[in-house]
């Protein structure tokens, strides 16, 4: 293998050492390594390395000593001399897990996790592979780590730290996902993402409002997506890869490909991906009461109830789901680096399962209810600047135009009113970031933000049996939703082995909403929220000589009322409606958390995290007036007015555990474990549990690899929630529930077991699938309204080239 390593060193010696141009190979098959991290201490440079496996390192040239890094290898250290002696060739091996990796979702920018105070769990791709998500919902699942919540199969809500919908964030290559409409209930926006184009994916844990301002709560996902890459020479490389995807849970269909064009300065990637799911089979062994015994259907102009001859099916969950990627990047020098990103997708209509699978006076509440195509379209021009001045060493700029569509159609059992209510955002933001090494181990970040939603709502209701057509109050009031804010992060090292971090951020935001109160009357026609927050961090780092890491870190996060907080009007559940509420202000959160980490070479290590949030000024729904009644008739029905409002404080405190174990030279163990307590304060002053806190739950596992093959079997598992530990508004709509031995709702405890193959055949063919759930359990995460998927056998064939 030295031999091999010295002759292709040698031979790029002679055709390339004047570019300086590495190679970074795969020690155990010689095959090129892409998008391997190079990294120099002291600099804010880096380099990735491309399809094959090469990098330019001109940047590097005066630099002492080379880090290589690339999540599930070993990460290189080496002097430049020795690495160019070597011919610029270097080997990485891969390794079960990796003790320190390379995050860009801290500070937007490339860092060591080691430096970072706060915990950060990141997905790699060829986890994703192994793990065959069929959303991205699912790719955040399947870390152990984040809780995910549906209530449809083309769903997704993550759970995070007692927080989930609107007080987490999603970032997509930098940008902020979230909008003006994002709710408090439950949300499944994450879907539009592709995890085929997924890159890498990045979970910080705790406020993160500093860098991300509104929204970043419990947690910031940020999700990095295929990127072009470029040649190193006159040659064009053409790359890519096809996929195709089957699963029997719900016959799942996917086809998916990918393809990047590099040259010198110009490099294009293209990526596609179409997905097929049917009715969504749950497990044998389980609560009775998940079963799907019945459908309606429209006979003879009337609704009528029929049975389901397999109730494990669960009608009226299918769906379809595409998406589109292409960018484009021009590097100009060594100092320029220009991308534009085109991000597409939709669903067909998403049938919303639990609300058709819900009982009223023993008939069918409704006999239609689904969402119609969710779609995402996200333009996105970034450039970065990287020259070194008095004022920074690097500065990057992110444009974004985000246009996202969703619509909600729903008519009641044996009613001839369908109603339609469609929504219409128009996103548009920008960020400039700067970064100065000021020496000494200091280090600055700073920058500003400006985001802009124009939200446009309508609704119309049809009667199925003429075809007349009416209108119908909007979901929405027409508003405008604003945010400003500038930041400032600082870095310092304290001695070789701790580093100091701290941050402010002020964020101004406006919400002017216009009501039409022509067929939904109101107190007032007109909204206007001008407000203000600021929020802070603190945070240590300190490692010790024999493997032990302490981080310590305090911080502020806020989230400010958006359009659906202050004017959304719907019904969440039977015989109850959330009316507009003009008089609202942020809500902010105050959080520590204490990190211990023991690592011993690549062989062992152990994390433990602890932390508590407190949530003051709190935005949740409670009982309300309108115009002087607490109740009012809302689509026929009387009803019980209830708004959001800044009614109460919350608090939560948990504990995180992750442990990494290399047991032999080819097995090793992983696990991970959360749990979290929350309560919020009442109106009378008691306290109830909070609503998005989940039960405890985690994921165990056992790999094996032996060259190019890996193998993995799995358990995840999930604790029981109470009756008594419901939160306020969950007795609303117990249907989802089944009935503990004293009649009352509760979720059940719950385990399933999988087992995962993946394996190179050779340079081009890889296959990977396995069984999910091979025990059959039959089971429902807690709060979803319909049930996981029985026993599942994935296949999945890829091509790359």
């Amino acid at each position: 293998m030295k031999k091999i390593h010295f002759l292709l060193g040698f031979l790029l010696c002679l055709t390339g050492a004047q570019a300086q141009i590495g190679t970074v190979l795969n020690s155990e098959n010689n095959q090129p390594l892409p998008n391997v991290v190079v990294i120099t201490e002291g600099s804010v440079e880096f380099r990735n390395t491309n399809t094959k496996g090469q990098v330019d390192l001109s940047a590097f040239s005066n630099a002492e000593n080379l880090e290589f890094r690339l999540l599930g290898f070993k990460t290189q250290y080496i002097s430049y001399s020795a690495y160019r002696d070597a011919g610029y060739v270097i080997a990485m091996s891969p390794i079960l897990f990796n003790l320190d990796q390379v995050v860009i979702s801290s500070n937007k920018r490339l860092e060591r996790d080691r430096l970072i105070p706060n915990r950060i769990r990141k997905i790699g791709q060829n986890a994703v592979i192994l793990a065959n998500p069929q959303t991205a919902a699912d790719l955040l699942g399947n870390s152990g780590e984040v809780y995910i919540q549906k209530s449809q199969q083309g769903g997704g809500s993550p759970m995070i730290r007692g927080f989930g919908t609107n007080r987490v964030l999603i970032s997509v290559d930098g940008v902020r996902m979230n909008t003006a409409i994002f709710r408090s209930g439950n949300l499944q926006n994450v879907i539009s993402i592709d995890p085929f184009a997924v890159q890498s994916t990045e979970v910080i844990f705790g406020p993160g409002s500093v860098i991300y301002g509104s929204d970043a709560i419990g947690a910031v996902m940020s999700f990095q997506t295929l990127a072009p890459q470029l040649s190193l020479d006159e040659k064009v490389i053409v790359s890519g890869s096809v996929v195709a995807r089957a699963a029997s849970v719900n016959n799942e269909l996917a086809t998916h490909f990918d393809v990047s064009v590099a040259g010198k300065k110009w490099g294009s990637t293209t990526s596609f991906s179409f997905t097929e799911f049917g009715d969504l089979k749950m497990g044998r062994f389980g609560p009775d009461e998940y079963l799907r015994t019945f459908n309606v259907e429209r006979i003879d102009s009337s609704d009528v109830v029929v049975n389901n001859p397999d109730p494990e099916i669960q009608l009226g969950s299918g769906y379809s789901q595409s998406n589109l990627m292409q960018k484009i990047r021009f590097r100009p020098n060594n100092v320029w680096d220009l991308e534009y990103a085109l991000h597409y997708s939709t669903t067909g209509d998403v049938p919303r399962y639990d609300r058709l699978n819900t009982l009223r006076n023993g008939k069918p509440r409704d006999a239609e209810w689904y969402y119609g195509p969710q779609v995402w379209l996200m333009n996105h021009l970034s450039a970065n600047y990287t020259k070194s001045n008095n004022f920074f060493d690097a500065v990057s700029i992110d444009l974004a135009v985000q246009n996202f569509e969703e619509s909600r159609i729903n008519r009641n059992f044996n009613s001839a009113d369908k109603f339609a209510r469609t929504e219409n955002v128009v996103a548009y933001s920008g960020n400039i970031d700067f970064t100065k090494l000021i020496g000494n181990g200091q280090e600055i970040t700073y920058g500003a933000e400006v985001v802009f939603n124009d939200v446009n709502s309508k609704g119309i209701v049809t009667d199925i049996n003429t075809g007349v057509q009416r209108p119908a109050n909007s979901r929405y009031p027409q508003s405008t939703w604003a945010s400003y804010a500038a930041y400032v992060a600082y870095r310092q090292s304290l001695g070789e082995n701790t580093t100091l971090h701290a941050g402010a951020r002020y964020n101004s935001f406006i919400i002017d909403a216009q009501f039409d109160t022509s067929l939904f009357e109101l107190p007032f026609n007109k909204a206007v929220v001008n407000d203000g927050a600021l929020t802070g961090s603190i945070g240590l780092v300190h490692e010790t000589d024999n493997g032990w890491w302490f981080k310590l870190t305090g911080s502020t996060g806020f989230r400010a009322p958006n359009v659906d907080d202050l004017g959304k009007i719907f019904d969440p559940a039977d015989q109850t409606v959330v009316v507009p509420n003009a008089n609202l202000k942020a809500e902010y959160a105050w959080n520590g958390e204490i990190s211990i980490i023991k690592s011993v070479s690549d062989i062992f290590k152990v994390e433990l995290t602890g932390y508590y949030t407190l949530l003051s000024d709190a935005l949740v729904i409670r009982d309300f007036q309108l115009n002087g009644q607490d109740s009012i008739i809302f689509q026929g029905e009387v009803s019980k007015v209830k708004a959001i409002q800044n009614a109460s404080s919350a608090d939560v405190l948990g504990a995180q555990v992750a442990i990494d174990l290399k047991l032999t030279k080819n097995f090793g163990f992983h696990t991970r474990f959360n749990y979290q307590a929350g309560n919020e304060e009442l109106d009378n002053g008691d306290t109830a549990p909070l609503r998005h806190v989940a039960p405890w739950f985690g994921l165990s596992g056992l790999t094996y690899r032996n060259g190019s093959t890996l193998l993995e079997l799995s358990a995840d598992y999930n604790g029981e929630v109470r009756f008594e530990n419901f939160a306020l508004d969950e007795g609303i709509n117990t249907s989802v529930f089944p009935k503990d031995k004293n009649g009352n709702p509760y979720s059940p405890s719950w385990y399933r077991f999988n087992f995962r193959v993946m394996t190179q055949l050779n340079p081009t063919w890889s296959v990977s699938g396995g069984v999910d759930n091979f025990t059959n359990q039959r089971y429902r995460q807690y709060r979803s309204g319909i049930a996981a998927g029985g026993r599942n056998i994935v296949l999945s064939l890829r091509a790359s080239f």
